[in-house]
């Protein structure tokens, strides 16, 4: 393969040496100096400006874009809010439909352990053994009295005068 400077040396080659190109000479101090800096050259003067006393001129153009750009903006959020309230307030239904749908089931667990609680108090055995410690006695025949419903007014008075004969007694 041909390096670049083999392919220079070809051309070189077949000329005299007095014709070929002389490099000029450095200075040997000049060899060691480092070069410039970009824009080396270039100073920057820095004045101070005071704008203080300076009033900005009001512009009724730019004002009547301003409060455009306001009220479209303002046009936009209620039209997207407008868009998009079906959407959230169906979200917030399916949330409400899944907190009342735990709560039922909660709901129906307790009431099935309230039913079972009911139950076991009332059963004819606890029933019983209440009835035992409370000395609780059934009625003799002669103190049970049976309602007919053809005297109605006569019958809470007839009622009335037994309790308080049994009471004085």
């Amino acid at each position: 393969m041909a390096t670049l400077a083999q392919i220079f040396d070809r051309f070189g080659a077949n000329r005299p040496a007095e014709e070929m190109p002389r490099v000029p000479a450095r200075n040997p101090i000049e060899a060691y100096r480092l070069r410039a800096l970009p824009n080396e050259d270039v100073y920057l003067f820095v004045k101070k400006i005071d704008n203080s006393r300076v009033v900005r001129e009001s512009d009724p153009k730019s004002r009547r874009a301003c409060w455009r750009a306001i009220g479209a903006s303002c046009g936009i959020a209620v039209t997207i809010t407008i868009v998009l309230l079906p959407s959230v307030s169906s979200l917030l239904a399916g949330y409400r439909i899944e907190t009342l749908r735990a709560e039922r089931q909660h709901l129906q667990v307790e009431r099935a352990a309230l039913e079972l609680e009911e139950t076991k108090l009332l059963s004819p055995a606890r029933l019983e053994e209440l009835a035992r410690m409370q000395q609780f006695v059934d009625p003799s025949p002669q103190k049970v009295i049976y309602l007919d419903g053809s005297t109605q007014g006569t019958m809470a008075k007839a009622l009335n005068v037994h309790a308080t004969s049994e009471m004085k007694q």
